[in-house]
């Protein structure tokens, strides 16, 4: 059964890892064995060191998730660093805030660029070198309980993440039967630099943990088994589904 889940001589790309949840799931893959390729806007010095310790590999690539060149520059570099591509983790995003009588188109195109087009075009690259390669690999989209409820002033960030859970559906009725694997994982309420501020806020944060069955926040390693799970051979089976990882917050 251990070696279902054993991801030794992998390599795996993720997308913003410098903190958080994405240096979490990095982390977690690196345990399991893959190599990684983190992609960060900045050097994620702090992650490669935690990776570093794991005994396995770890190359930065700085690039901006908002151009459409980096889909291309990011697998040529992994490939030329690790001979090939296993799994792909696609957890880089950006959220604005805003009620949406005054949203502006900026603060649209910019979440949607990032969060949903470039997702769609690191899938496809991702894709054609598995392809080339004729092996298998692994995608995993990073979701959101927004994906599954509205949200307040955050219209394009939920139009995002809704449309990341729908493509996850769609990219796997097509690339299943070339032995890729896509799916999702919808985080909760995490303990993460993103809800410093909701959890600073005594009555806010009351409020949101009253409504979490397991009555706490969540943290980056609460993403460790999902993500080992949808990059491994145990999930061979497991095709356009998203996983929450949430506490029970959707279930209430």
């Amino acid at each position: 059964m251990k070696e279902m889940f054993d991801l030794r001589g992998k390599v795996a790309i993720i997308t913003g890892c410098n903190t958080g949840l994405g240096q979490g799931m990095a982390l977690a893959l690196a345990e399991a064995g893959a190599d990684i390729v983190g992609i960060n806007r900045s050097n994620p010095t702090e992650t490669a060191l935690l990776i570093e310790k794991t005994g396995r590999k770890f190359h930065s690539v700085i690039a901006d998730m908002s151009k459409m060149e980096t889909t291309d520059l990011v697998i040529k570099e992994a490939v030329s660093a690790f001979g090939k591509v296993d799994i792909l983790v696609n957890n880089a995003g950006i959220i604005r805030r805003n009620d949406a009588i005054d949203f502006t188109e900026k603060d649209w195109d910019e979440v949607m660029d990032v969060n949903l087009k470039t997702l769609f075009f690191m899938s496809q690259t991702f894709a054609k070198q598995v392809m080339k390669q004729g092996s298998a690999g692994n995608i995993i989209n990073i979701a959101s309980m927004l994906s599954y409820q509205g949200g307040i002033r955050v219209p394009s960030y939920t139009s995002s993440k809704s449309g990341v859970l729908g493509l996850t559906k769609a990219l796997a009725n097509e690339w299943a039967q070339h032995g890729i694997n896509v799916n999702a994982i919808a985080p909760g309420y995490m303990e993460t630099n993103n809800t410093q501020a909701l959890r600073a806020d005594e009555n806010r944060s009351s409020e949101i943990l009253g409504r979490i069955p397991a009555g706490r926040w969540g943290t980056p390693s609460d993403m460790a088994g999902p993500i080992v799970f949808l990059a491994s051979e145990a999930s061979r089976y497991v095709h356009g589904y998203t996983i929450a990882v949430d506490g029970g917050w959707l279930a209430r």
